[in-house]
């Protein structure tokens, strides 16, 4: 239970932190009309997104299991 709970958190940093950085890229792309940084920057945002989604269904999965 607790390495569940350990990897849960590991993975919620780490989207957190993509979801930053993904935005931040992406501002950086926009401000300065970067298309590559504009691809990028979704592209981090969205790894971000999908690992907090990701997070969050494992724990509603895992509490309506047990």
């Amino acid at each position: 239970m607790a390495v569940k709970s350990q990897s849960l958190l590991v993975n919620k940093v780490t989207g957190i932190v993509l979801v930053v950085f993904g935005f931040l890229i992406l501002a950086s792309g926009y401000r300065y009309g970067s298309p590559s940084s504009l691809t990028g920057g979704c592209l981090v945002l969205a790894i971000g997104v999908v690992l907090l989604v990701l997070s969050v269904v494992r724990r509603n999965s895992s509490d309506s299991a047990g």
